[in-house]
């Protein structure tokens, strides 16, 4: 046995880019000459020469066709190799469907399609166009997995299929996304740089005006952005759902929602605008129903006088009636024998099937003209043996049999093997005078025919010529209107979240365990229902106009409005349903922030104070408006976290749990900028920590809430004043502090 010594960074590097460019160019990737991946190709190749199954006979089981193609050419995954080939047949996938399936072939709800063994299918009549000219040496064949058989390197296609259908792949450190097309427009654009290929892309885009979404949604991006997009084959294209207005029953007006995003799940958009109502975050929709049939169709119900103009500028910022569609243009390319992947754009695309078109031209025209010559030949010894049939007959009935009558001919007559063999096989009928004048006619006819053949070799104009009759052939019988509007001149529309909220009084209940919801102040907020086990942390007296300000444990700063605190009669949402809370973050101060007069804004100043007796002031700054993931305003060390935020005064005072106390001047406590450590305020005693801090002006009596929950007061005159980082003193003679009230 042989060892041959390698490292494991070289193995491991070769392997994963073997492996890689197997993913790349053998699954995920389509090619840029007929527009399919793999799979696809070998989907359409077996369902026409294995199966035959033509868009004029019958349907067959997609079992069958699922079968075969993995036993014959893609070795993979039957449920891939399904949803490939359903996923063809989806009129709301495909602009131009290349499988017709019969049976449940999913929706544009997400429902999925049948199992296989219910569903059937044969080829849709375009697939032919794709297909066409397989068997006219046009295209290359290599073999199969296990080499048992042939298939085709790519499909002849007439049809610029990577533009007309798109595609959308994710393989081993790239991806692709095509939008589709509309036929006519991009065979108007390749005829056009036949003709003329020094056009450039502002020229194309004449003809083609954008993408052509089967689902026929519109597209705001202005012609310049079109052109980035199409010159450096990445891009957003802006895609948006058509709508207008309707008289509804009972006087009522309603918004008829008729198209969506390509690729949007309809019944996912129809619950998130139900669950927008249904929170009251869109006041001005009453209800929202889905009455699509075979067209989209969305109710949406208004309320009196509301402004269907505002609900969809709400609707375009929250919900997948607005989506960008990320094109990027990446293709597999040959170079030479190769097919390298890469990023192209618009023109290179039209291009490389031109280039294709013409080589299948060229490969069809040589085909036709071997097979003119065969015939010619045979044609032509017929001809040599006309004139002495009589002789001709005598030898084959002397002979011994068709080799040796075929043989004698040969002799006599100096014909070829195989026109001697064709003369032996003719039948009698065909030796009639009617019969030679038609072999004559057929005669002159090839050779017409051949002649023409070369003569349109020769000129790269006439085979020019013949790939556009094709592409006209293809507009007239296939080609049809666009689906996707172009919107020119498109303004993006002011959106202000204030204008949907419906101004209420309430109460937004907070609890220790970090469940929020609001109920109406008309409600008693001490007998709403809450968790077994936890109890409310705060209950602000708000309105749904205001805004509530989070601070958690691990010192970080959070805001929410009100109104996004959910309606419920129940226990309400985690809050990390809202706030992207870390593992361990809890809920410890929150403050109500209103649109007017309030006591907490921005140029408020704060104390914050740590377990571990860590503290500093700071300004709050600029809450509004933070992401999800909030502010960090402290940051505790290991083994410590934030306890306490209050508004600082002339004096704060400190409790630990074991009933220790402090009071420090505000001249003792520094200011810090955000995401400070702090300085130590006061110093924590082994097996103690601080639990809370009190902010006062003059002597008054501090309540505490002690171990077993009881209220007590603390004379604040009491408590030792000093400097910072004392450890204060006991006051409490017995029992624990479990927190100071309105701290």
């Amino acid at each position: 046995m042989t060892v041959t010594e390698s490292s494991f960074i070289k193995e491991s590097q070769d392997r994963y880019l073997t492996y890689a460019l197997s993913v790349v160019s053998g699954r995920a990737l389509p090619d840029i000459r007929d527009g399919l991946k793999p799979v696809q190709r070998r989907i359409l190749y077996a369902m026409l020469k294995n199966l035959n199954l033509k868009h004029s006979g019958n349907h067959k089981k997609s079992a069958a066709v699922v079968g075969e193609v993995l036993a014959k050419f893609h070795p993979h995954g039957d449920v891939s190799c399904y949803e490939a080939m359903v996923r063809m047949a989806q009129s709301f996938s495909y602009r131009y469907p290349l499988v017709d399936g019969q049976g449940n072939f999913g929706s544009l709800d997400g429902d999925s399609a049948a199992a296989y063994r219910y569903t059937e299918v044969r080829l849709q009549e375009i697939a032919l166009e794709i297909l066409g000219e397989i068997d006219e040496e046009t295209v290359g064949f290599r073999d199969n997995f296990d080499s048992t058989t042939i298939e085709p390197a790519v499909l002849p296609s007439r049809i610029p299929n990577l533009l007309v259908n798109g595609v959308t792949g994710i393989a081993v450190g790239m991806a692709t996304n095509i939008p589709p097309h509309n036929l006519k427009e991009v065979n108007n654009a390749l005829i056009a740089l036949i003709k003329d290929p020094k056009l450039t892309i502002s020229n194309i885009l004449n003809h083609i005006k954008g993408p052509d979404f089967p689902v026929g949604c519109s597209i705001l991006n202005s012609k310049s952005e079109l052109k980035e997009i199409y010159q450096s084959g990445r891009g957003p294209i802006k895609m948006r759902g058509n709508w207008k207005l309707e008289p509804l029953e009972r006087g009522k007006k309603g918004i008829v929602v008729n198209s969506i995003p390509y690729t949007v799940n309809k019944a996912t958009l129809v619950e998130k605008i139900a669950s927008l109502i249904i929170d009251k975050k869109l006041p001005l929709l009453i209800d929202v129903r889905d009455e699509s049939t075979e067209e989209i169709r969305i109710v949406l119900e208004l309320a009196n006088d509301a402004d269907p103009e505002l609900v969809l500028a709400y609707l375009y910022k929250n919900t997948n009636l607005e989506l960008n569609f990320n094109v990027n243009l990446t293709c597999l390319i040959p170079d030479g024998q190769a097919l390298i992947p890469r990023q192209t754009n618009l023109k290179e695309i039209l291009q490389v099937f031109i280039d294709f078109r013409i080589e299948v031209v060229k490969s069809r025209l040589l085909f036709e003209k071997k097979n003119l010559e065969e015939r010619l030949h045979i044609l032509e010894g017929f001809k040599k043996i006309f004139d002495k049939l009589d002789e001709a007959i005598k030898i084959v009935r002397k002979s011994d049999g068709r080799s040796d009558a075929a043989e004698k001919l040969r002799k006599k007559f100096k014909l070829t093997e195989i026109q001697s063999f064709a003369v032996v096989d003719m039948r009698i009928y065909q030796l009639s005078r009617t019969n030679i004048d038609e072999i004559l006619a057929e005669l002159k006819e090839k050779k017409k025919r051949v002649a023409e053949i070369e003569k349109i070799l020769k000129s790269i104009k006439k085979i020019k010529d013949l790939v556009i009759k094709d592409l006209e052939k293809i507009s007239e019988k296939f080609g049809d209107k666009r689906l996707s509007k172009i919107i020119k001149n498109h303004q993006e529309e002011e959106f202000n979240e204030s204008d949907y909220i419906v101004q209420e009084d309430v109460f937004a209940i907070i609890t220790r365990d970090g469940w929020i919801k609001r109920i109406r102040q008309s409600n008693d907020y001490e007998s709403t229902r809450i968790r077994e086990g936890d109890s409310i942390l705060t209950a602000h007296a708000a309105s749904t106009v205001d805004t509530a300000v989070i601070f958690s444990n691990l010192g970080y700063l959070y805001s929410i409005n009100v109104t996004d605190f959910p309606s419920s009669s129940g226990y309400g949402d985690p809050i990390q349903k809202i706030l992207k809370f870390r593992d361990g973050e809890k809920v410890v101060k929150s403050f109500l922030y209103r649109s007017e007069n309030s006591e907490f804004n921005e140029k408020t100043k704060i104390l914050l104070v740590s377990a571990k007796g860590m503290g500093f002031t700071m300004l709050v700054g600029d809450f509004l408006g933070l992401k999800r993931s909030g502010r960090r305003v402290m940051k505790p060390k290991k083994d410590d976290a934030l306890v306490s935020v209050i508004i600082p005064s002339k004096k704060q005072a400190f409790f630990t749990k074991k009933a220790s106390g402090l009071v420090l001047p505000a001249k003792e406590i520094p200011d810090r900028n955000p995401g400070a450590v702090g300085v130590i305020l006061m110093s924590i005693r082994k097996d103690d920590e601080l639990v809370g801090a009190f902010s006062f002006k003059s002597a008054c009596k501090i309540p505490i809430r002690d171990a077993k929950g009881k209220i007590k007061d603390i004379d604040s005159s009491k408590i030792t004043s000093g400097r910072r980082a004392l450890k204060g003193t006991k006051v409490m003679s017995t029992g624990k502090i479990s927190g100071v009230l309105d701290d």
